[in-house]
Parts: structure tokens; C-alpha cells; sequence
């Protein structure tokens, strides 16, 4: 990976650390937990939180992209994994 440098890198290292804790706005906050349900229990997921998610400031746009996003991510890494892809190295 690239370097970031200063303050970005600390961040980027938040970001892998746990978004949670991150200095990042509640939003992005709350779009990384969607992100992370939609791929570890998408199942769970219902009317109910949808609607919580709207009313915490999310719009159907951004919801569309979150999804679309996280599913492309996960069908792209599905693909490597299931053909044994190895990652390149630097």
C-alpha cells in the first residue's frame, strides 16, 4: 500500500484498527456498520433498520450505493478465493 503520510496515515490505521473508534463523522460511521452487516449477516437485515438507517440521515441513493458497493467487493473477492488468486506482492 502506498503511503498516505501524517495524519491520513493514522487514520488509515484507525480505519484497520476498528472504524468504531476512528476520528470519523458519525455518518461515516454508521455507513461502515451497514457496510459490515451487508457482508458478515445481511440476513438480519429488515424494514427496521432500513428505516433506522433514513433516519439517522441516509438517503435511498446512498443505501443503493452502500449495497451496491459492498456486493460488488464481496463478489469480487468470492471470485479470487474460489480461484485461488494470490495476492501480488510489492
Amino acid at each position: 500500500m502506498h503511503s498516505l503520510g501524517g495524519a491520513r496515515e493514522e487514520l488509515k490505521d484507525q480505519l484497520v484498527s476498528d472504524y468504531r473508534t476512528a476520528e470519523i463523522s458519525d455518518e461515516d460511521k454508521l455507513i461502515l456498520a451497514y457496510a459490515e452487516k451487508l457482508t458478515k449477516e445481511a440476513y438480519t437485515i429488515d424494514i427496521a433498520y432500513i428505516d433506522f438507517l433514513k433516519s439517522h440521515g441516509l438517503s435511498e441513493h446512498a443505501l443503493h450505493d452502500i449495497v451496491q458497493v459492498s456486493a460488488y467487493f464481496s463478489y469480487v473477492n468470492l471470485l479470487a478465493d474460489g480461484l485461488g488468486v494470490e495476492l501480488e506482492t510489492e
